[in-house]
């Protein structure tokens, strides 16, 4: 603080002391406020302070002395303060209040629950206040928490977290978006928009952009107009736009009329030179993939087996006591659905590794399966055991928030190669990496069509996933910039290559740091282009794993016990529940208040 800016404000705590007791007043709020009637005068003017004193006061103060006059502003100073105390205790407690009803409606929407939860939690407080703290059960009793009040908090809390989106979102250098459409249990089309955004220094934000409810068709062209809407809402610019990941399906997907066809279009009227990077799901083809392996015939007689176990009480009872009774590790087997990733691996191999409790089950029940005595049928069932693990493995590789997509590419072509090797092996009679398989050692005959199903299953990879070789070059330039070829790498990074391949030093923090802190260190000066190059990588949605797990959030909130949830409202709790921002609940708070007042 300034000397000067020190001396004004002695002399004004001197002038105050003085009318405060000269003339009665005091300051409240950057006014001048009698403490004898109360009223208050913005101008701070010995003028204006004298004329009220002995217009209104002077009357009735005007025989004290000196001291009486200072004893006299001095109590009533004191009794305004008290005043003021009190007031201010009972502002606190009701900004307390409201902020405790604020963070438990957090919680409520972040854990899907039922708003009306927040009435039992209040009586599981205020219960539990009586008995360990019964002087504060009064204050646990005015946290508002009725099913309505939850409701608006929750409304408030979606409002502050989109704020704060829109903020960070200004902030982007670049951006990519995933995309995927559900329909909810009263058949309403949702779509989804993830964004996934960069700043200049290399923070990445994943945030839930929108949830655009459909009523009626869903054709490329109302996907792309809620496409468009959630970017304006958001204040995301086309021109900043890098990719879009999708889940393949036509309408998003269609060359003429499609969702991306028309996303390119506008992007093209921008910049004729911008090339949208567009991404079939990783996840959702590698899922697709095993199509080829013409299995069936194991499938469903493994199917009729867990159905004829599982789909009738008796049975089921029956068979988990026969578990018991061996004392085997697995003490049930589950359904096979089709529709989650991981199910049918994980159904084969419990019933591989339950077939001779199947088999004694089966002979006591009357119910012949021939097929648990075939030997061809047994092999191609160990066979579909190994291969499905080494899938489902895979596949929890590739699960995850915020994996990027050289990541995800070097696992599934990690994963081509094993293929590529297993096939050789079982050409060659080898089985050391089929560990179920070794357990019915199948004739040469099996091991040849064994060989060849696996080299059918790389082919479709390849075919499958060559919208990311045609990128491989660049996920190559960035993820490993110190050992690609300077000779294949664009001409607008070349020379900054040689640049950043030369230094030393850069070369011992590449391998120290992570991507996102090593190319922020990168001096914008020195590597423009290969900075920029890096955002727009780094950006990419490798798959659409959110939107598939917001969708089951979205099944978990909106069930057919709250089917009557609103589609704002469902709106409103997935992105309270898939969101990293804290909600700002000093602003709640303070809104809270300014709303009470104007009422």
């Amino acid at each position: 603080m300034s000397a000067k800016k020190r001396k004004v404000d002695a002399e004004c705590r001197v002038f105050q002391k003085n009318w405060t007791a000269k003339y009665l007043f005091t300051e409240i709020r950057g006014k001048a406020a009698c403490l004898v009637c109360g009223e208050q005068i913005a101008v701070f003017k010995d003028y204006n302070l004298s004329r009220h004193y002995e217009t209104k006061h002077a009357a009735k103060y005007k025989n004290l002395t000196d001291a009486e006059r200072v004893q006299t502003s001095e109590a009533l100073l004191a009794k305004l303060q008290k005043q003021q105390g009190c007031f201010t205790k009972l502002h606190a407690a009701r900004d307390a209040a409201t902020q405790s009803s604020f963070v438990i409606s957090h919680k409520i929407a972040k854990y899907s629950k039922p708003f009306s939860e927040g009435e039992f939690i209040k009586e599981c407080l205020v219960d539990s206040a009586a008995l360990i703290c019964p002087e504060k059960k009064a204050a646990f009793e005015q946290v508002p928490l009725s099913r309505r009040t939850v409701t608006r908090r929750i409304e408030d809390i979606a409002g502050n977290l989109e704020l704060q989106l829109q903020r960070e979102v200004a902030r982007f250098d670049f951006f990519s978006l995933a995309l995927d459409e559900s329909c909810d249990v009263r058949d309403t089309a949702q779509l989804l928009v993830f964004v996934r955004g960069i700043t200049p220094e290399f923070k990445i934000t994943e945030e839930l952009a929108a949830m655009r409810s459909m009523k009626g068709t869903t054709t490329g062209s109302d996907l792309f107009t809620e496409v468009n809407e959630c970017m304006d809402r958001l204040g995301l610019k086309w021109d900043r736009l890098t990719g879009v990941t999708t889940d393949g399906c036509p309408n998003l997907t269609g060359k003429n009329v499609g969702l991306l066809k028309r996303m390119q279009d506008k992007v093209t009227e921008i910049d004729m030179d911008q090339k949208l990077v567009f991404l079939h799901c990783i996840l959702h083809q590698h899922v697709l993939c095993k199509s080829v392996l013409k299995i069936d015939h194991v499938i469903d007689v493994v199917t009729k087996i867990v159905n004829f176990i599982r789909a009738r009480a008796l049975n089921h009872r029956q068979f988990v006591a026969l578990l018991e009774e061996h004392e085997t590790e697995h003490r049930d087997i589950g359904y096979h659905t089709a529709v989650r990733w991981l199910s049918l691996g994980k159904v084969l191999k419990r019933v591989w590794d339950l077939k001779a409790e199947i088999r004694e089950y089966c002979e006591k029940k009357g119910k012949d399966f021939p097929e648990l005595s075939d030997e061809d049928w047994m092999a191609d069932f160990a066979f579909s055991v190994d291969v499905t693990a080494q899938m489902n493995e895979l596949n929890t590789k590739l699960q995850g928030k915020g994996l990027f997509v050289h990541e995800m590419h070097s696992l599934v072509k990690a994963f081509m190669t094993k293929l590529q090797f297993l096939s050789r092996q079982l050409e060659s009679n080898n089985i050391t990496h089929m560990q179920t398989l070794k357990e019915v050692t199948p004739p040469a005959d099996h091991l040849h069509r064994y060989s060849s199903m696996l080299g059918a299953l790389h082919g479709e990879f390849s075919r499958r996933f060559e919208d990311l070789r045609q990128i491989e070059d660049k996920m190559c330039l960035i993820s490993s910039p110190f050992t690609c070829s300077v000779d294949n790498a664009p001409s607008d990074v070349q020379l900054e290559l040689i640049d950043l391949q030369s230094d030393a030093v850069l070369a011992e923090h590449f391998k120290s740091r992570s991507l996102l802190d090593f190319y922020s260190s990168l001096k914008e000066e020195n590597f423009p282009n290969l900075r920029r190059r890096a955002q727009k990588m780094l950006v990419l949605f490798g798959s659409t794993y959110v939107c598939e797990q917001t969708f089951s959030m979205m099944n978990f909130t909106k069930s057919r016990y709250r089917s009557s949830l609103t589609d704002d409202h469902l709106s409103a709790v997935l992105r309270i529940s898939t969101s990293d921002i804290q909600p700002d609940f000093d602003a709640l708070v303070k809104a809270q208040q300014r709303l009470d007042f104007s009422h």
